[in-house]
């Protein structure tokens, strides 16, 4: 096996857990709504993992090329040009899908949770529209979200002494379940943080594979030189 096909391998073993943790991370939050509410798509924490961030752009997308990857090694299918640009064709997808993924994530991240909204946690709030995925402000990515005390409008609003000693407790205070609002703003905080290095990950290695693809269609095949002294 040559050194091409053995990165092939290895990225498509790599875009394999990429996968099953992308769909994880983004099925975790649908399942502790169903659980909490007893049916989906009621009070969700947020509204962004109903754009199946994880299931659909790391996950689905990223299946073609994860399987040809996985088969390069037994299949031989680096042996010709056109196994090689077949590669790198459906890494396209997967580089598309993850930065679908990196998107979504870092909106939700810029964002927060629906409680942390002044609508509060409820489907009337959500607009599922791909338009607004494109209105990230980068200054409104503070997360303050999750470092104050509560996102929520305090009682106390109007103390001063609130803003002074929110940068030292929120460690105490938000990294506990000791209430809904914390338990939603820790799991929105952790899942959209791993989706997006899950995106930013599988975009580095599609656009690795891409790279190898384009070299093997240039010459000629990875393994034609080994299946001539074989």
């Amino acid at each position: 096996m040559t050194c091409c096909e053995g990165w092939t391998a290895c990225n498509g073993f790599s875009l394999l857990v990429l996968l099953l943790f992308g769909v994880t991370l983004n099925a975790i939050p649908l399942i502790v709504n169903l659980v909490e509410e007893g049916q989906t798509f009621k009070n969700p924490i947020s509204c962004f993992e109903w754009l199946f961030p994880g299931i659909i752009g790391a996950g689905l997308m990223v299946i073609p090329a994860t399987t040809m990857s996985l088969a390069a090694r037994k299949r031989a299918c680096c042996n010709n040009k056109t196994g090689m640009f077949l590669s790198s064709l459906l890494n396209v997808i997967t580089v598309t899908g993850a930065a679908y993924c990196l998107t979504v994530s870092i909106q939700a991240l810029a964002e927060g949770p629906l409680i942390c909204n002044s609508q509060g946690n409820r489907t009337s709030s959500c607009e599922l529209s791909f338009e607004n995925l494109t209105a990230i402000h980068p200054e409104s990515f503070d997360l303050q979200w999750f470092f104050d005390d509560s996102c929520v409008s305090p009682t106390d609003f109007n103390n001063p002494s609130n803003n002074n000693t929110t940068a030292s407790n929120w460690r105490t205070y938000s990294l506990h379940f000791n209430s809904m609002e914390n338990k939603h703003r820790i799991i929105h905080f952790s899942v959209f943080l791993g989706l997006l290095l899950v995106g930013i990950l599988e975009i580095l290695f599609g656009l690795s594979q891409i790279l190898i693809g384009f070299l093997g269609c240039l010459c000629g095949g990875v393994s034609k030189r080994r299946n001539r002294i074989v």
